[in-house]
């Protein structure tokens, strides 16, 4: 089968980060286990997800990996022109959610385990399929804790994460944390004597926003990256419950993206240190 029949049917499979992988995870273990491949699952701890993992020739010697994760991200609120969840082909392209990010390499790498399962290699090949990539690198911690505790090692490893065509041996740093503020609630009649906590995140977020200027401006550089310096971000802001209540507490999810020169403890660091004065501001 090719990589593109393949495609089709990862596509239609509806992998958003919060639902079940176990569908697509199926249908590869019964793709690559046709052409005679054993595979291994790892499934999370309340078995509703599953990493795979395969290994195609001798497996007493250390092989290349091809690695890749199952999920996308949502299409809710998205303006799609095209379904979303089936694959389309159209100008020579072909669309669907996760079609480069990153069912597309999926695909390929399937392909690829198929042809060599009908040769003879000196090298093994190794199939490395996760979960829950999107959140957090999740599903992949129990595959790199079974490759730690296995007899051989891959070599090296390729993860087929969409860039350009062009080869990339790094990434940044990701520290993914959450800030709670916590105010006093009361009606919005008497907004004065409360304390809203969406106003207390709003002074986070400033915070937030100043150490992204003073590290754009006064951080480390590495030129290898479209960014070249270390980035903070607020993806997700939870508060409020109605109007006229003024709110007791707001959640605001960051993250900071560092070069291989900034530590990101560090920096979070100084964001707690902003977040105690805010705190002590408030309480005056």
């Amino acid at each position: 089968m090719d990589s593109i029949k393949i495609l089709d049917r990862l596509i239609a499979f509806p992998t958003v980060s919060r639902d079940s992988n176990l569908d697509l995870i199926g249908y590869a273990t019964e793709l690559l286990e046709a052409s005679g491949i054993a595979c291994r699952l790892i499934h999370s701890a309340d078995g509703h997800k599953a990493n795979l993992f395969a290994t195609i020739g001798p497996a007493d010697r250390p092989g290349v990996m091809l690695s890749g994760h199952t999920d996308v991200v949502p299409v809710d609120g998205q303006n799609w022109t095209l379904p979303a969840f089936a694959m389309t082909e159209r100008d020579g392209k072909l669309y669907g959610r996760g079609a480069a990010d990153m069912k597309g390499f999926v695909a390929s790498a399937l392909a690829a385990c198929l042809k060599a399962s009908r040769m003879t290699l000196r090298t093994p090949l190794h199939l490395a399929l996760s979960y829950d990539e999107e959140v957090g690198c999740l599903g992949v911690r129990d595959l790199i804790e079974m490759l730690v505790a296995a007899p051989q090692r891959p070599l090296l490893c390729i993860v087929g994460e969409p860039t350009g065509m062009q080869v990339a041996t790094g990434h940044k740093g990701k520290l993914a944390a959450r800030a709670i503020c916590r105010g006093r609630e009361g009606h919005s009649a008497l907004a004065p004597l409360a304390l809203n906590a969406i106003h207390l995140g709003c002074d986070f977020v400033r915070a937030l926003r100043d150490e992204q200027d003073r590290l754009a401006r006064d951080g480390a550089r590495d030129g290898d990256y479209d960014i070249p310096y270390t980035t903070v971000h607020v993806g997700k802001i939870n508060a409020g419950i109605a109007l006229n209540i003024v709110p007791n507490l707001c959640q605001v999810d960051f993250e900071i993206r560092n070069v291989a020169a900034d530590d990101a403890i560090v920096i979070l660091g100084r964001l707690r240190d902003a977040a105690a004065r805010i705190a002590a501001d408030a309480a005056e």
